[in-house]
């Protein structure tokens, strides 16, 4: 069963979501070579924290895992899911994917973003490019009538028409008062097919892409996914509402953020 979300949790969602989007924006700001992911993941925890939210990722439990960080900062050949290191120093030309889940009142918002420690490949800088267009290729298929499949076909589309590879191992999903709700987003498939996209889902979609091949490993701590080949990744997210005509994206920073 999808969540359909009423007026009132409508308005809790958007709400969610600027904070989450106003945390990542202000993350990204704060970037500069020479500190520690750890540095940069207690930054997102007091953002946070001052916002009056809670971290959605913190503690959360796979198994008999918990997840010990606040927000998930993965570098270069790190795909997603990665732990702020006091050992991992950010230095030029890092590819650098941010990723930012909080609960307010109750409702969840979700996003991520890739930045670049300057200077980078051309490729490099492609490869960012393409995984944020291949985002809001996606984000064009959510309406309603649609399936999810028409969502995944149109990034697999873009991003492989450019040379690059799609993550099979994770995928977008739905989300409200869960981090993880109905249905499932793969960010490759066939158009027509998967559930039926209506409006009021609130849909969290995110492609990541690696620069050459799609498969994953993971490393010792049981949650950092990485390249096989050691190839950078790109990591990008919006959550977003289906309405009656349009897509609405939720995941924009306040307008009077600082």
């Amino acid at each position: 069963m999808i969540p359909i979300k009423n007026t009132h949790e409508i308005k809790q969602m958007r709400e969610a979501c600027e904070v989450a989007a106003t945390v990542l924006e202000r993350m990204c700001e704060r970037v500069e070579e020479g500190m520690t992911t750890y540095d940069l993941d207690q930054c997102g925890k007091n953002l946070i924290e001052e916002m009056g939210a809670t971290s959605a990722c913190y503690n959360y439990k796979v198994g008999s895992k918990r997840y010990p960080a606040y927000t998930c900062i993965s570098v270069n050949e790190e795909v997603v899911h990665g732990i702020g290191r006091l050992k991992k120093v950010l230095k030029a030309g890092d590819v650098l994917s941010i990723d930012v889940s909080v609960v307010y009142n109750g409702f969840v918002g979700d996003n991520a973003k890739t930045i670049i420690l300057e200077p980078a490949s051309e490729k490099v800088k492609n490869l960012v490019k393409a995984t944020e267009e291949a985002l809001y290729e996606g984000i064009k298929q959510a309406r309603p009538e649609n399936r999810v499949g028409d969502i995944s076909f149109a990034i697999q589309d873009y991003i492989e028409s450019r040379g690059f590879s799609i993550v099979r191992d994770f995928v977008g999903h739905g989300v409200g008062r869960s981090i993880h709700e109905e249905p499932q987003i793969p960010n490759y498939g066939k158009k027509g097919t998967g559930p039926k996209l209506k409006p009021g889902m609130t849909l969290a979609i995110e492609p990541m892409v690696n620069m050459g091949t799609f498969e994953v490993k993971f490393l010792e701590d049981g949650w950092t996914a990485v390249t096989r080949d050691s190839e950078p990744s790109a990591h990008f997210e919006h959550t977003i509402l289906v309405t009656e005509n349009e897509p609405e994206i939720l995941t924009f920073p306040k307008k009077l953020a600082c």
